[in-house]
């Protein structure tokens, strides 16, 4: 018998996301489900009851009515308990549940006998997992907003400007973290038009934090801060105290300040004390978006923009739903890909298969029975590292790292020349303007091809394409011979000739085609 899912409308003060927007309930009934959704729970994302019911869902007029025949509850929040009440024994929730911080909440849905699917304990580090990573979407669309809150409480452009009335210096802004809300900040930062400088206490993001038009500002302390799962550990406090002093230098430098520092479980980490406030310009802007979990600057006010010591201080903890739109829509594709996986037949119906190690780990109640935390999951080993070869014996042969003697030089040329003298005195000259043409060939490939940085060049352009040209004149001067000493052209059979012509034309194609491939790998890259 085919479930039915219900929508709830979000109870959270200033919460204008929705779980499923209407073009998600159009693949949600595809799959078997029928779904109900509460009157005007779509209102805040711009989705109205009419374009639910023109999707093909049912819109139930009170919460009480949806949660009493829903058999899976799609939430964002977390219940209330007065939602709890509501909910039928032994039904399924899947939503954002925070179960380290909710332990209550855990207990009255367990009594309720319930099967709980926490989108917030998705385990991560597994790669087919990122379609269903809620967490992800959700911290892009944060790390967006929080720049345009910065920009609105900020009393001057981004980028910078030379007009006739006068110079306008571009913003400096810095960005503590640098997950996924920290990189989204940097490169809308970037885009306008800011100076942007960033940190985390993964040494590995530098790279994205570049690509995307910041500069990475190292600690000056080294220690290694990946906890896994895509989060931060925490750190020691050697290095505590050095990023301390490179936050308090960033603070008197720059003009906006924004913060994403978060440890699962934990209270957010106190980056920005009340000192570094005081020590900014006047005017100046930090946004923190920890500001939910304790905030990462001590003089967040949870919910609230506040102005101390002339600072602007934004603790929204509402970024995500300030675009209730976008953010509705990609955590409801969030969902279908869940649902995806936990109905793969099709018909309506879900299978929590513990097999699964995605669904394992998001599932943190089973049928009332708390099964969070989950066990570690077993990544695959890495490969063993090559044994260490043996040095190589110090001298001027085969494998030595040391250069080649100016006597040992001497000699190979030597040799060299030597054969290409018994070649002159008694090859015939047909095959040695052959053999030059190909020694210069060999030459000129080596330096051209070999010498060029593999990541300046895909494979297809750099060896294909210098195969595919010596190919193309092969054929050519056998297509079109040269003249003997007579003055006649050399003309080659008819099996030769057309030969020739379809290794010339293949070899055509397979240039053409290959900077064609390559034209669209690089405007993939392109703006």
């Amino acid at each position: 018998m085919a479930l039915l899912i219900g929508v709830p409308k979000e109870t959270a003060a200033g919460e204008k996301r929705v779980a499923t927007v209407p073009e998600v309930v159009e693949k949600l009934i595809k799959l078997g489900f029928s779904v109900a959704v509460e009157s005007g729970a779509g209102d805040g994302a711009n989705c109205a009851d009419d374009t639910y019911r023109a999707a093909g869902a049912e819109v139930v007029p009170t919460a009480a009515a949806l949660w009493a025949k829903a058999d899976i509850v799609f939430k964002v929040r977390p219940p209330s308990p007065a939602e709890v009440a509501l909910m039928r024994e032994g039904g399924t929730l899947i939503g954002f549940v925070w179960p380290a911080q909710n332990p209550e909440l855990m207990q009255q849905l367990a009594a309720k006998r319930a099967t709980v699917l926490a989108i917030d304990a998705l385990p991560r580090q597994l790669s087919r997992a990122q379609k269903m990573d809620a967490l992800t979407s959700q911290a892009g669309v944060s790390g967006y907003r929080a720049v345009i809150e910065a920009a609105n409480a900020f009393g001057r452009f981004f980028n910078g400007q030379i007009t006739a009335a006068g110079k306008v210096p571009p913003a400096k802004v810095f960005i503590a973290g640098a997950g996924v809300a920290g990189l989204a900040a940097i490169g809308t930062a970037a885009n306008l038009g800011a100076i942007v400088r960033a940190n985390d206490t993964r040494a590995e993001v530098a790279d994205q934090v570049v690509s995307l038009g910041g500069e990475f500002v190292k600690v000056d302390y080294e220690e290694e801060g990946s906890g896994g799962g895509g989060y931060a550990k925490v750190m020691s406090e050697g290095f505590q105290a050095a990023q301390r002093e490179m936050y308090a230098k960033q603070a008197r430098e720059v003009d906006i300040i924004i913060t994403t520092a978060l440890i699962p479980g934990k209270p957010a980490p106190k980056l920005l004390t009340a000192e570094m406030v005081r020590s900014m310009r006047p005017g100046s802007v930090i946004v923190d978006m920890a500001a939910e979990q304790g905030g990462n600057c001590e003089l967040t006010e949870p919910g609230q923009a506040v102005v101390k010591h002339g600072v602007t201080i934004v603790g929204y903890t509402d970024l995500a739903s300030r675009l209730a739109k976008q953010s509705s829509t990609l955590y409801s594709n969030n969902l279908l890909r869940l649902t995806e996986e936990l109905c793969k037949t099709k018909d309506g119906t879900v299978n929590v298969n513990f097999e699964d190690d995605a669904i394992r780990g998001l599932t943190v109640i089973k049928e009332g029975t708390v099964t969070w935390p989950a066990p570690p999951i077993k990544m695959p080993a890495a490969p063993p590292k090559p044994p260490a070869a043996a040095p190589a014996p110090k001298g001027h042969g085969h494998g030595s790292s040391e250069p080649m003697s100016a006597q040992s030089l001497a000699i190979v040329f030597g040799v060299g020349a030597l054969l290409f003298l018994l070649v002159g005195a008694y090859a015939p000259a047909s095959f040695l303007s052959h053999f030059t043409v190909f020694v210069l060939a060999c030459f000129v490939g080596y330096m051209v091809v070999w010498n060029v940085t593999p990541a300046l060049h895909t494979p297809l352009m750099s060896v294909t394409n210098a195969i595919s040209s010596i190919i193309a004149i092969g054929a050519l001067v056998q297509v079109a011979p040269p003249l003997d000493a007579a003055g006649a052209a050399n003309r080659p059979n008819a099996l030769i000739l057309g030969l020739a012509v379809v290794a010339l034309a293949l070899t055509a194609i397979n240039m053409f085609g290959g900077f064609a491939v390559t034209r669209r790998m690089l405007a993939m890259f392109r703006k």
